[in-house]
């Protein structure tokens, strides 16, 4: 996702955050973590593919009636299409991974390994990005969240089954993805246009690849319900769309330091959703590893001084 800056925006950038825009990160990142669950409780109603695809399509569908409204400017010519369909590209094969990593894994294990992502960014933006150099600090949370990982595989007291282990491996592989993705974005004029446009290029990319590679991966309908049917409609309206938008919003007046910090409570909400709605089992090193990834989140997110 790209960051919309405050000058394109032409709205003042406030440099801490208030009550209001702390809760409402706190919640976004609640609701980023019940995502998981939604994805996997889906995963029993449809196929991954076919379901990853569904959402989107769907999602895409609801970006650009926003666009519409809010008269943001999508077909001018502004050297985004290139790295605009590398990125959907890539969003696609890291949500194909995903999802499929669900059916084998569970939502604790697969959280704390899809969130080594924004280790992959701190360091593959040490090399691309002049103005990202790698700290003292961020080193030390590069090392934390290795470190996390590496616990999280060690871990056999909350393997679900002998075939988790293929899961965690799709997870991690996703999170280097995840991260390729967001340096494109970094890396490119895309870190220049809207972030709306940013994410629809995404969505509107991955949605035929996904839906069109589905039919390899076995039967589109598996048990289809109304649970399945919840799970998909949350995916869509609440994290697509609502949350999403909802967080460029905050994107266009507060620093993307600040704000990103916080998303190390993401992992944390979503291993507590697994084990609370799901029964997943959380072992005493897997909360271990949680915490190094979650820490090492924080301080590779952690805002420079001024």
């Amino acid at each position: 996702m790209s960051i919309r800056m405050a000058a394109q925006a032409g709205r003042l950038v406030h440099d801490r955050l208030g009550a209001f825009a702390s809760s409402t990160v706190v919640l976004l990142c609640l609701t980023w973590g019940l995502n998981q669950v939604a994805i996997k409780v889906t995963n029993l109603g449809l196929q991954p593919v076919f379901q990853s695809g569904l959402r989107s399509l769907l999602g895409a569908f609801l970006v650009f009636l926003w666009c519409r409204y809010r008269r943001i400017p999508l077909a001018r010519r502004d050297g985004t299409l290139v790295p605009g369909v590398v990125a959907g590209l890539l969003f696609a094969l890291e949500f194909i991974l995903i999802y499929v990593a669900l059916d084998f894994t569970t939502v604790a294990r697969g959280i704390v390994l899809i969130y080594f992502a924004p280790v992959v960014v701190a360091v593959g933006a040490h090399f691309l990005i002049p103005r990202e150099r790698l700290t003292a600090i961020r080193v030390v949370g590069l090392l934390a969240a290795f470190a996390g990982v590496i616990v999280a595989f060690s871990d056999k007291l909350s393997l679900p089954n002998p075939h988790a282990l293929i899961g965690d491996a799709l997870c991690l592989i996703a999170a280097f993805i995840w991260g390729a993705t967001t340096l494109v974005i970094k890396a490119s004029r895309l870190i220049r246009a809207p972030a709306e446009k940013v994410l629809l290029y995404q969505l509107a990319v991955s949605a035929p690849v996904m839906l069109g590679l589905a039919p390899f991966f076995g039967p589109l309908i598996r048990s289809l319900d109304w649970l399945a049917g919840i799970g998909l409609l949350y995916q869509v309206v609440i994290v697509v769309a609502a949350s999403y938008i909802a967080w460029f919003s905050l994107l266009a007046r507060y620093p993307a330091g600040l704000l990103s910090a916080f998303t190390f409570l993401t992992p944390l909400f979503a291993v507590a959703f697994g084990a609370v709605l799901l029964a997943e089992p959380v072992s005493p090193r897997l909360i271990l590893a949680l915490g190094l990834v979650a820490g090492g989140i924080f301080l590779v997110n952690r805002p420079r001084p001024v």
